[in-house]
């Protein structure tokens, strides 16, 4: 590395110092000027404008897809409001819901307890009077045939005790008591 840097530096297009000091009558150093100024003119004219006027279209592309962004998230942030607004109306729309749906409840079990009693008082007043009836029927039976057993138990001791005499006396009264009621 030291070879290296010992020896001299020379520039291939220039023979001399001295015939390197003058181009065409002016010195090297403001040709290089003029060289460098040409250099840069060429450089901005055919390099930086369309740099330029690409970095200024892609710029205005970001601010444009910003803007877009910006409209895009207040329509999200505008969609957002409008579906936590519809969430608490349809969260008040299923308790307004449960509550009617309790209320109806109430009512339907609360008509159905009514229909149950009028029901039952019903049975029970069909009943009563079911069981009032059979009462009435087993004792008219009951006198039917106690009257049965009356009368022929009295046939028998009638017809045990009574003589020829006491037929002919009671025959002659039963006669007698129909001419009366004629």
């Amino acid at each position: 590395m030291r070879a290296l840097l010992s020896l001299p530096l020379s520039l291939p297009f220039a023979e001399s110092a001295e015939h390197a000091e003058k181009i065409l009558g002016l010195p090297a150093w403001i040709w290089q000027l003029a060289n460098l100024t040409l250099f840069l003119a060429v450089l901005v004219y055919f390099v930086a404008r369309p740099l330029t006027n690409a970095f200024r279209a892609r710029q205005e592309a970001v601010e444009k897809a910003l803007a877009e962004a910006r409209e895009k998230r207040a329509e999200a942030a505008g969609f957002e409001s409008q579906i936590h607004e519809r969430m608490a109306k349809l969260e008040r729309e299923v308790v307004e819901i449960r509550r009617q749906g309790a209320a109806d409840g109430e009512s339907v079990r609360n008509a159905l307890d009514e229909r149950a009693r009028e029901e039952a008082d019903r049975i029970r007043k069909d009943s009563e009077e079911e069981i009032t009836r059979r009462v009435a029927a087993a004792k008219a039976e009951l006198q039917q045939v106690a009257a049965g057993l009356m009368a022929s138990t009295a046939r028998e001791i009638v017809a045990r005790e009574i003589t020829d005499e006491d037929r002919r006396r009671l025959l002659a009264d039963g006669v007698e008591r129909l001419k009366e009621a004629r």
